[in-house]
């Protein structure tokens, strides 16, 4: 159980110079505030925003997120202002209650609010994406003590979770975040799958984790030889509901998935990352086809990580994920490192929330035809792939795009025009599904007028599907004004 003494301790743990007396000044003036409430669980309240905090302290995040962590209900359970909150604790913590107070009001019901509820989470985001980060700790206790709701509500909270935040946790980079949501849904979402999945996993583990102890052992004996520093080496295993996912691709073969337990190894720099993976392969035989270069091609959400496959001890399948501390940190916080002590009031990158502010500011066309609103709702919430220009610059589209979807995301005349692709110097169709690392060249030609109807059969993203339905629809116009009512206007003369 969350308790002030551990919060502060984990605090201290991580930055001994944090202002712990103003973090337990905000802890009593919650206790005070929530002090005759009780959760469903029968629990005094405080518990819950002890927990949220808890959870921001653990993401090594600074005091002003995890004091507004501990403050984040007071707003909206108790009599308690926004302008009190700002003087005592300051506007920035004010700002950030009142953020995830907002936030507070979505609710999953329908697209049509589903949509508008997704547009209000993007609003805060982008106004200030702390406010996000809060709500996910605060969703992630909520979700351990579902139990104790009705079952109706429990599934409602648990598919919102689901299919809304773990999503937005993946496209910020926070593994850790969306892995653990994704599970603690998971349970009540498909609960004989869940069950199902856990004894498979844990079967498996158990079967494999004496070759691997000894293999871990082995590799680290190794690379402390070669002369590389390890930070940190350590098995990870992979989430239940990332590892239901895979056995559905898989026909639920449990032998066909290589990374349940993946080999982490953590080192000093990125020279000492290559070096590393040298190491490994000159151990064990590489899998051919099963190394992947994150870091000199991050995925769309800044994820970095060498991986390589190999046969292990006993010929066991083993993955191995290389990579530096920092590196680390962001595949595990994702945004929310740049909030870290270490490095306390660093600039974020503006391409880290540049899909949030484009969202953001798309409210209007949003809302005019809840059909593209459902395909936008796809396009955030899909696995994403990088396509690259011939020039090198990175396009982040949703899996399964075509060179449609890659030329309206350069520009809606490339788009409009396009008549072919030639994808890694080979000439491809425009259906084409585009895959992770693709170079990719469109063809345009500038006497076509505009864009066939037929794309719209295969097209990905909403905004290849608007620009070929607005080109239509401009068309249909046109030619409405241009043969219609002159014709309307003759028959009409005497």
């Amino acid at each position: 159980m969350a308790t002030i003494e551990k919060l502060l301790a984990t605090i201290k743990k991580i930055n001994p110079d944090a202002d712990a007396d103003m973090v337990r000044l905000a802890y009593e003036f919650a206790a005070t505030a929530h002090k005759d409430q009780k959760r469903a669980s029968g629990e005094p309240y405080i518990i819950h925003p002890l927990a949220t905090a808890q959870t921001l302290a653990e993401m090594k995040l600074d005091t002003t997120i995890i004091i507004a962590g501990l403050l984040h209900d007071i707003h909206e359970d108790t009599p308690v202002t926004l302008e009190e909150l700002a003087k005592n604790f300051g506007e920035e913590v004010a700002s950030m209650v009142a953020g995830v107070t907002k936030l507070g009001h979505i609710k999953y019901r329908g697209v049509e609010r589903y949509i508008e509820n997704l547009r209000k989470m993007f609003v805060a985001m982008a106004n200030d994406v702390r406010v996000i980060i809060i709500k996910f700790a605060d969703r992630l206790h909520n979700l351990t003590t579902l139990e104790f709701l009705p079952e109706a509500k429990r599934y409602r909270i648990a598919l919102e979770s689901l299919e809304i935040f773990a999503p937005i946790a993946n496209r910020l980079g926070m593994g850790e975040m969306k892995g653990q949501l994704e599970d603690l849904s998971f349970k009540y979402i498909k609960p004989e799958d869940y069950i199902r999945v856990s004894e498979i996993a844990h079967k498996r583990y158990e079967e494999s984790k004496y070759l691997l102890e000894k293999m871990r052992k082995q590799t680290e004996a190794e690379l402390v030889k070669a002369g590389i520093k390890v930070v940190s080496f350590h098995g990870r295993i992979k989430f239940l509901y990332s590892l239901y996912k895979k056995l559905l691709r898989h026909n639920n073969d449990i032998n066909k998935i290589y990374d349940l337990v993946a080999m982490r190894v953590i080192v000093e720099d990125i020279g000492d990352c290559y070096a590393a993976l040298g190491v490994i392969h000159k151990l064990w035989r590489p899998l051919k086809g099963r190394i992947k270069d994150y870091m000199a091609q991050p995925k769309p959400n800044g994820y970095q990580s060498l991986h390589t496959t190999v046969f292990g001890l006993e010929g066991q399948i083993t993955e191995f994920q290389i990579r530096t501390l920092k590196m680390h940190e962001e595949a595990e916080f994702g945004i929310a490192a740049h909030w870290n002590y270490d490095e306390k009031g660093s600039a974020i990158p503006d391409k880290k929330l540049t899909w949030v502010k484009e969202l953001a500011s798309l409210q209007k066309e949003m809302m005019q035809e809840v059909k593209d609103l459902e395909g936008l709702k796809l396009d955030i919430f899909q696995n994403r792939i990088f396509v690259f220009t011939p020039k090198g610059d990175v396009i982040d589209l949703p899996e399964d795009s075509t060179p449609v979807d890659f030329a309206y995301a350069i520009h809606t005349e490339i788009g409009n025009k396009c008549v072919g692709s030639r994808i890694n110097d080979q000439l491809f169709s425009l259906d084409t599904r585009l895959k992770s690392g693709d170079v990719l060249e469109i063809i345009i030609d500038k006497n076509r007028k505009g864009p066939s109807s037929d794309w719209l059969k295969f097209v990905k993203t909403s905004q290849a599907r608007s620009r070929i339905k607005s080109y239509a629809k401009q068309s249909l116009t046109g030619w409405f004004k241009t043969k219609i009512l002159p014709e309307k206007k003759l028959k009409k003369e005497p």
